[in-house]
């Protein structure tokens, strides 16, 4: 497997490689250096298979928890919406492995250096990878979440969540189900980015998902073991996942540590962060 991804990464900066002694605009590096990068992520057959069980976790894990909640006798305690977006929990593990392979299998070949010579300007490659990576989770995110929803509009009414309880069908056109849709889809898109960040920071593939998936899935649980009502809110309000995920919530607003949007700003600034150290030590160290 890694023979063939290093025979088609070298395939990929080939072409560069004539033309990089050649000045050239930003603009012409940008696009040269996307141009790569869409083409090692097309041509590794993992890629699909990653993005295919992204869309399906998000939608099926979305029909099974549909399938299984009821509301019984008008009595409910749930919010729809976040209950058919529950797939998102489990397909950001999946966003988080191909995030962080895109830059570490690079390093474990030693294609990095390929990479690195044929486009000097280190930021415009992890530039070029995060913008590459972005759009491919933005759309399996958008078709899995667009099928959650689908599936709770369909599903849910039968189990009692319909008009006589006070829970119209689940619909695009209301405005907090809107949001938490495309909030899912960006949130997917922000997971992506902290674990590109992570693993450029750290390179090793093994090293980096550990970190990513220590952050998301270990500190909330960390933070149900805290007592204190106010450090048990602090950590739900600082997690990535506690505080991103909250913009699924379309009921109990008030009742949140964090507001929806505020929770996936804080996301955001983890992804950010990380892409900052990381683009830092690209520029800093040896290949």
């Amino acid at each position: 497997m890694r023979a063939l991804l290093a025979l088609r990464l070298r395939r990929a900066w080939t072409r560069l490689l004539p033309s990089s002694l050649v000045p050239r605009s930003s603009v012409q590096s940008a696009a040269r250096a996307f141009g790569a990068e869409w083409t090692k992520l097309r041509t590794v057959p993992g890629t699909g298979w990653l993005l295919l069980g992204v869309a399906a976790l998000t939608a099926g894990l979305g029909v099974l928890a549909d399938a299984a909640t009821r509301c019984p006798a008008g009595v409910c305690h749930l919010d729809p919406a976040k209950t058919s977006l529950i797939g998102v929990d489990l397909s950001q593990a999946v966003v988080a492995i191909l995030a962080v392979l895109v830059i570490s299998d690079e390093y474990g070949t030693g294609l990095i250096r390929v990479t690195l010579t044929a486009m000097p300007r280190r930021t415009t490659v992890l530039a070029a990878k995060a913008v590459t990576v972005t759009g491919l989770t933005l759309l399996a995110g958008a078709v899995g979440v667009a099928g959650s929803v689908l599936a709770g509009r369909l599903i849910l009414p039968g189990h009692g969540f319909a008009f006589g309880h006070g829970y119209p069908p689940l619909s695009l056109a209301d405005g907090p189900v809107l949001r938490a849709a495309a909030g899912s889809v960006l949130y997917l898109a922000l997971i992506a980015l902290l674990s590109l960040g992570v693993g450029t920071a750290v390179r090793d593939a093994a090293a980096a998902m550990g970190i990513v998936l220590g952050l998301l899935y270990l500190v909330p649980i960390i933070a149900s073991t805290v007592t204190d009502p106010g450090w048990h809110r602090h950590l739900e309000q600082l997690a990535p996942m506690t505080a991103g995920l909250t913009i699924q919530d379309t009921i109990g607003l008030r009742g949140l540590a964090i507001s929806p949007w505020a929770g996936l700003g804080v996301l955001a600034a983890w992804a950010a962060g990380a892409l900052l150290l990381g683009g830092l030590l690209l520029r800093l160290r040896d290949a």
